[in-house]
């Protein structure tokens, strides 16, 4: 099509270009030039005792504590916990293979022993901790939607349940993409769920069976999440990106105290998310907890309380941005 409109020199000229910007990352790293290992030097780096605590500190650095109802954490190590499985159903993944349906424990169970004495009974337990996922909608293209006669384009969802469009645009930014006869990418009035539902489900029956007992969620994070579905019924949540499941205990048990700074803002609901700029920073409406703090960009909390530091000073209370 470009050597159509433009003829062959001018297109191999720009592709060249093209080319010449990728590569240069590539290059200004050495994978070209020196891409031959030298073992000795391997040895001594991979695994290095240095690099590995320094990597281990990191991620525990990075976990974020966003509800602690009357100090529950941190908890007292060798307490008995449940720890609910999950359910998963079948599903795809990004590139459209299949992964099956399964029913397990979250995490390793036998590090949790480790920390807790751990019961499959919630009547026994002194505590449930429950592992969650964001919630996963898919990547905003359903080609069964095509099929039926749509646009192909259906909504990412940042809550578990039920998700229906009703604030979307109904023309969209995006469009004009020339293997498509059309340029409207909307999905307004289009209806999404979240394949790990049961995640919701999951906690929502862990706070029935503990009966009035602490229950603490662990949301491991890749995109911000409607939290209100559920935060209501538990005393604490630590948001993680993927750390160690031993991480995950050093700061429940107080090992290491949270420290992490939210990252992004929490919404309160899709609306907000729907009605947002692109090209406005923090102008969410950010979700309000039973104790009264709002999940804003740099919120967290540490065993005493709202973190205030320099870089909530800084990056936060800021002249340009201020935020609550």
């Amino acid at each position: 099509m470009g050597i159509k409109e433009y003829g062959e020199e001018f297109m191999r000229q720009r592709f060249e270009q093209f080319a010449k910007r990728l590569l240069k990352n590539i290059f200004q790293v050495g994978l070209f030039e020196n891409p031959y290992l030298d073992i000795e030097e391997t040895k001594e780096t991979v695994g290095n005792p240095q690099y590995m605590a320094a990597g281990y500190e990191a991620q525990l650095k990075s976990i974020v504590m966003l509800k602690n109802k009357d100090n529950i954490l941190p908890l007292e190590a060798g307490k008995k916990v449940y720890i609910p499985k999950r359910y998963s159903p079948a599903s795809k993944d990004f590139f459209g293979n299949i992964i099956e349906e399964s029913y397990d424990y979250p995490i390793s169970i036998e590090i949790a022993k480790k920390y807790f004495a751990v019961t499959e009974n919630p009547e026994e337990a002194d505590f449930a901790l429950c592992f969650i996922e964001t919630p996963k909608t898919g990547a905003g293209y359903d080609p069964d939607d095509l099929a039926s006669g749509g646009n192909g384009y259906v909504p990412i969802s940042l809550q578990y349940s039920p998700y229906t469009a009703v604030y979307a645009r109904a023309i969209s930014l995006a469009g004009g993409d020339p293997l498509e006869d059309f340029k409207n990418r909307t999905y307004k009035g289009k209806s999404v769920v979240a394949s790990n539902i049961y995640d919701l489900f999951m906690v929502l029956d862990t706070y029935r069976a503990m009966d009035g007992k602490p229950v603490v969620v662990v949301l491991n994070m890749s995109k911000p999440t409607i939290v209100g579905e559920f935060e209501n019924y538990i005393d604490a949540l630590l948001i993680t990106f993927d750390v160690q499941t031993q991480a995950v205990f050093d700061a429940l048990t107080g090992k290491f105290e949270p420290q992490g700074l939210l990252p992004i803002q929490m919404p309160a609901n899709m609306k907000t998310v729907e009605l947002q700029y692109e090209d406005v920073p923090h102008d969410m409406e950010c979700y309000v907890d039973s104790e009264g703090n709002t999940y804003n960009f740099g919120f967290s909390l540490n065993w005493s309380g709202r973190i205030i530091d320099e870089r909530v000073k800084k990056y936060v209370f800021n002249k340009d941005f201020p935020l609550k």
